[in-house]
């Protein structure tokens, strides 16, 4: 079975930095998964499986380019693996709280092979541009047969 993460959901982080996530979810993510920084502000979720691939390829990077090294570093050395507790919440560490601006309001918003956890600010923040570009994108991602 792949993995295929589709929604959107609001929780809310707790004083410790724990944060339920949807338990639609958590069969398929099973006890621990993978969280490391993402594109554009939010943190990614994988399932260890998930990982494991995402890892192998960064593997293929080549260590003589610059980019490859730095995407490589901010992926890998940010990345931490995480457990569920018996609530079905994780603890995010401290430092990813930070990379997102995350303060208390967040969602989590299914991306396919993986979770995305946002600020709930930053969060709106996109949506509302990805809502008044979304018709410009999609003619732009026609060639691949979106």
């Amino acid at each position: 079975m792949i993995d295929m993460f589709t929604g959107e959901f609001h929780h809310n982080l707790d004083a410790k930095g724990r944060l339920i996530l949807p338990s639609k979810f958590r069969d398929e993510l099973q006890e621990t998964v993978m969280i490391t920084i993402g594109l554009d502000g939010c943190l990614k979720v994988y399932t260890m499986a998930s990982w494991q691939k995402i890892y192998e390829k960064l593997m293929t990077l080549p260590t003589t380019s610059r980019d490859a090294r730095i995407y490589v570093r901010m992926i890998i050395g940010k990345a931490c693996e995480c457990t569920f507790d018996s609530q079905g919440r994780i603890l995010l560490p401290a430092n990813l709280i930070k990379e997102a601006s995350i303060t208390k309001e967040t969602v989590v918003v299914g991306v396919g092979d993986c979770l995305e956890i946002w600020s709930a600010d930053r969060w709106n923040a996109t949506l509302e541009e990805g809502i008044e570009n979304f018709e410009a994108i999609a003619e732009r991602l026609s060639s691949f047969g979106i």
